[in-house]
């Protein structure tokens, strides 16, 4: 099955036809600005979140950490592969990321 980047109505459908229905009821936003990706054999571990540092004058970096998702190496491969795409789309459009 295909993940569809841009649900529409709250339905997506793949190549097989199968509607994929985007339940947003318990979504939550957060925001972060700092991010780390550990795994082991089993999982990949992505921690998310904000650093108030504003000047690198700074000494220690505090970053207060809000979600952590954990994910099969399966999983993190096809988010992988919808962060490419959508950068790479991200890039066409408003120009090259360094």
């Amino acid at each position: 099955m295909t993940e569809n980047t841009k649900p529409q109505s709250g339905v997506a459908t793949d190549a097989d036809q199968r509607k994929i229905n985007w339940d947003d009821s318990n979504m939550r936003s957060t925001y972060a600005n700092v991010s780390n990706v550990a795994s082991t054999r089993e999982e990949v571990m992505f921690l998310f979140g904000t650093s108030q540092v504003w000047s690198s004058a700074q000494g220690d970096v505090r970053v207060q950490l809000s979600d952590r998702i954990i994910m099969s190496p399966f999983a993190a491969k096809r988010l992988k592969k919808i962060l490419d795409h959508t950068l790479g789309e991200y890039e066409r459009v408003y120009g090259k990321l360094d």
